[in-house]
């Protein structure tokens, strides 16, 4: 069974969108078009009637209550009538032909034509002078019949004779159309009086069907017969034409003028009145939409609305009662009265809307100017997040004194001076989320000495790594790839008076600034290691500078004071340029000549790093939850995510639920920096921890919780504010830069993946990657993880032409196999310098090979030569260089470039050669070029291509 939609909508009673609507929610009954004409299967019908058969019972409802009301209506009207004839269209049956001539009274009455309910003014009204009743009259068009009733006639005569006209009966609706005319017209007043009915005199006929109007019809006065009319005898041609809509509207105007009746007077004055528009419109409010009641008296009330509109001219607009009505619609809009709950329900949610929605407007601003970030930010993602151009904020810190560049990390206190001088303020993201964490107060009776934390920081092969392995007995540079120390280690010694220290060695390259930084942090004292051989390195000055700025104490060592050429005072000279003064010279910091290879004054210094450690008098409570530093973090392939850690305070032990930075988890083994098991490290003693859900960031701070439940909580929360700042400091391509592009012309982008061993290595060599930019190479490190090449870099690369750059790790298998079927390369490395190194060439390479001029002779033009069809030839000699035949050639006159051109042809005497050595004399020819002049120098050059420097 199927039916068209537009069935069933009206069936339910239903919208054509609410049913499409309702039927696309459940695709599983079929395809649904918007379409009126679309047939429906009988599942959707089905659904459709089950959803919504209440509006179907509605409209049922209404159309029983529609049909009790015209029933009462009905009945009413048969009430206050004669009993009418009832005769069905199922019992007529027509007997034949009816003689008109011998046709009774209410053969006649029946045989009346039905009313119509439009009326005109051409009808005849008759209106009785003592009981004023109306007498309704039918549209002239219809041509009623009414000559054979009777009628008594009070004020009006009729002076002609009755025109009417009877049709013979027909099967279903006898009517005969009368046209009376009458001398006189009687003006009509209007009036919703129904007409009284009197006695009419009825004779039944069943065999005459009769229709809804006649009732009306038996219901009027009766009237004097006055003849009759021999319909046979009438011509239907000459029957007077219909009038046109203007000739009946002349006619009205001029018996209007005729007639000197009652009515009439008062239809004039009336007409004169009429002329306050005001009170017009007040009158028509206060009848309440009843029509036609002027209550002037007289019975010709029905006619009167048409001929009132007709004459009425157009109502002028009132300025004033408009702007009153939209005033009161308005109020009745917007009132909060009782008995409109649901709109004053949608007008105050609204407002409630409206509200938090200024409110959220109003945070956002307010939020706008609070920087969300952690310490150690670079220059260009601060201007990123501050929207401002990166050469505003270097501007700003070249003018206070502090020299930095575009991808130099910026500590706390230089990120709240940008910061404040840009109206902003800053939330560091590391101490709210610390606010998560509760510290505990330790009593003074429960703290007890501990071991001083010592870092050794220097210029790269100044001795940092040798002087902890004399101190250490070991050889730690014997496995560090190149010799060089690139991770930031930590270690615990005893020494031979039973004190213990330990020991962070830091790299001492460029590119690891932030692994001092946090070295520096985390220390107690300082140990500045300078090579006697050389001077004050920029690295030397950094380290010294970030010791300073988290004011620890400094002791210096003067290193190599065994080589040749050594000079210890033009260190100290150096230091004291600085404003760095040592004891000897009379200042207050301590300074020590040793050689780490030999173990030379190395006794020495660990003395005085120990005077400087019972200075500072150092303590701490073993007896509560530990928490420390991060020193490094790592992936291992047996073991997971290891990461070193350096106890500050309490004492960690296996089962300790950690949280450090976005990665927690509970302690599953712990190791010392000998990969020994132990079971617990106290405060000051390094540790590797297994356990930790990721690698934490080298520098986080890691806590012991109660529950590993808050410890994630808090790890998420971290994670989420870490990702909304990475969010923030995106940069995206914009017009501008677009634009900025096209004008320098030449651009390339590098996208580079990163992979390392340990998070601290990662990060310095994404930093060195990033300073490798210019303005023709764009360097961008998209992705930096610790851990294996894996097939998702593998899968990133081939999406983003990328570079994968291995840092002391290797692909897995599968890795290299998807990289050789995707095209991609992978670079491994383990030493810094050559990753960096081989970036850089890439980068030379990406860019197109410039054309440079190599001048190879110069050619003095003794004689010239016009030669037909070959053109002007120039001899002279070779002055410097040599001249080939395949270079091209500059005319010069008095220092000035004439002309530049290849060389066509080269001729010594009438030989072709290839090459002209100084001091010998030939013939040179320039393609396109005839006026060379005696005296002229032609220089040769030959166009070699050269790669680009960044």
């Amino acid at each position: 069974m199927s039916i068209r939609l537009n069935k069933a909508i009206r069936e339910l009673n239903i919208g054509l969108q609410t049913a499409v609507e309702f039927l696309e929610k459940k695709p599983e009954l079929g395809e649904v078009k918007n379409e009126l004409n679309f047939k429906l299967s009988e599942g959707q019908y089905n659904a459709l009637v089950g959803a919504f058969n209440n509006d179907k019972e509605v409209k049922k409802d209404a159309a029983k209550l529609l049909q009790k009301k015209t029933k009462e209506k009905k009945s009413s009207a048969e009430h206050k009538g004669e009993a009418v004839l009832k005769a069905e269209r199922q019992q007529y049956k027509p007997v034949g032909k009816i003689d008109l001539d011998q046709l009774n009274k209410p053969a006649a009455k029946k045989a009346v034509a039905p009313a119509e309910k439009k009326e005109t003014p051409a009808a005849a009204a008759v209106k009785p002078a003592e009981e004023k009743k109306k007498v309704e009259k039918h549209d002239a068009s219809k041509k009623h019949a009414a000559s054979n009733e009777e009628v008594k006639p009070v004020a009006p005569k009729v002076e002609k004779p009755v025109e009417a006209k009877v049709e013979p009966v027909k099967q279903e609706t006898p009517a005969a159309a009368v046209e009376v005319k009458t001398e006189k017209k009687i003006e009509p007043a209007t009036t919703n009086a129904p007409a009284e009915p009197t006695a009419v005199e009825e004779k039944e006929d069943n065999g005459l069907f009769m229709t809804k109007n006649e009732k009306k019809i038996l219901n009027t006065p009766k009237v004097n017969v006055l003849g009759k009319i021999d319909l046979s005898t009438l011509n239907q041609s000459t029957r007077p034409k219909k009038k046109s809509k203007e000739e009946r509207r002349k006619e009205r105007e001029e018996k209007a003028g005729q007639g000197n009746g009652q009515g009439k007077k008062k239809r004039v004055r009336i007409n004169k009145e009429r002329v306050d528009i005001n009170a017009a419109a007040n009158q028509q409010q206060n009848q309440n939409g009843k029509k036609n009641n002027n209550n002037n008296g007289g019975g010709n009330k029905n006619a009167g609305k048409k001929n009132r509109n007709r004459n009425q001219k157009p109502l002028e607009v009132d300025d004033e009662a408009v702007a009153r009505q939209v005033k009161e619609t308005l109020a009745r809009l917007t009132s909060k009265s009782q008995n409109k709950k649901g709109a004053k329900y949608r007008k105050e949610k609204r407002d409630a809307v409206q509200e938090r929605l200024n409110a959220e407007a109003k945070a956002e601003r307010k939020e706008s100017k609070i920087l969300k970030l952690t310490e150690f930010v670079t220059v260009s993602e601060l201007a990123t997040m501050m929207n401002v151009p990166v050469t505003n904020v270097i501007s700003t810190l070249m003018s206070v004194g502090i020299m930095v560049s575009i991808n130099q990390r910026l500590d706390a206190e230089t990120i709240n001076l940008v910061a404040d001088e840009f109206d902003f303020k800053t939330e560091y993201v590391s101490a709210e989320v610390q606010e998560a964490v509760s510290e505990e107060e330790d009593d003074e009776n429960d703290l007890v000495s501990r071991a001083p934390i010592v870092t050794v920081m220097g210029h790269v092969d100044h001795g940092k790594t040798s002087l902890l392995d004399h101190i250490r007995n070991t050889n730690v540079i014997a496995g560090e790839a190149g010799g060089i120390t690139q991770h930031i280690g930590a270690y615990g010694v005893t020494l031979e008076n039973g004190r213990k220290v330990t020991f962070l060695d830091t790299p001492g390259h460029e590119a690891f600034t932030a692994m001092r930084a946090r070295g520096a942090q985390v220390t107690d004292i300082v140990i500045i290691i300078i090579a006697a051989d050389d001077s004050v390195m920029p690295t030397t000055k950094e380290a010294i500078a970030h010791a300073q700025a988290a004011g620890v104490p400094m002791v210096f060592a003067i290193n190599k004071i065994d080589k040749p050429g050594a000079n210890p005072d033009k260190i100290r000279e150096d230091l004291s340029q600085m404003n760095l003064l040592v004891e000897e010279w009379g200042g207050k910091y301590q300074c020590q000549e040793i050689s780490a290879k030999k173990g030379v004054g190395v006794n020495e210094l660990l003395d005085k790093v120990l005077l400087e450690a019972d200075m500072m008098d150092l303590k701490a409570n073993p007896n509560r939850k530990a928490t420390g530093t991060i020193i490094e973090s790592s992936l291992d392939k047996g073991r997971g995510y290891v990461s070193t850690v350096l106890v500050s305070n309490g004492t960690l032990k296996i089962g300790d639920n950690v949280i450090a930075g976005t990665s927690w988890g509970r302690i599953k083994a712990m190791f010392n920096e000998r990969n020994q098991r132990i079971e617990s490290a106290g405060p000051a003693e390094p540790a590797i921890i297994l356990g930790l859900n990721g690698a934490p960031t080298a520098g986080d701070t890691f806590h012991v919780m109660d529950t590993e439940q808050e410890a994630r909580e808090i790890a998420n929360k971290r994670e989420q504010l870490q990702r909304e700042q990475g969010l923030r400091t995106q940069t995206r391509l914009t017009l501008s830069d677009i634009s900025h592009r096209i004008a320098r012309g030449e651009f390339h982008e590098m996208n580079i993946i990163v992979k390392g061993d340990t998070d601290g290595s990662i990060e310095a060599l994404s930093d060195s990657f990033i300073k490798l930019s210019t303005e023709k190479v764009n360097v961008n490190v998209i992705s930096k993880a610790v851990g294996q090449i894996s097939e998702n870099d593998v899968m990133l690369a081939s999406a983003s032409d990328a570079v994968i750059v291995g840092f002391q790790v290797r692909p897995s298998a599968d890795a290299r196999r998807l990289a050789d079927r995707e095209g991609v390369e992978i670079n491994t490395y383990s030493v810094i310098y050559d990753a960096i190194d081989d970036v850089k060439s890439t980068m030379v390479g990406m860019l197109d090979k410039v054309k440079k001029e190599i001048v190879t002779g110069q050619f003095e033009v003794k004689q010239v030569f016009k030669i037909s069809k070959v053109g002007t030839v120039a001899g002279g000699m070779v002055t410097e260089g040599k001249v080939h035949s395949k270079d091209k050639g500059r005319v010069v006159r008095d220092g000035i470039v004439i002309h530049t051109a290849p060389i066509d042809a080269l001729k010594r005497y009438k030989d072709d050669v290839k090459e002209v050595a100084t001091g010998l004399e030939c013939g040179i020819s320039l393609v396109n070029y005839n006026d060379l002049q005696v005296g002229d120098i032609i220089e040769t050059f030959t166009e070699i291509e050269v790669e680009q420097k960044l």
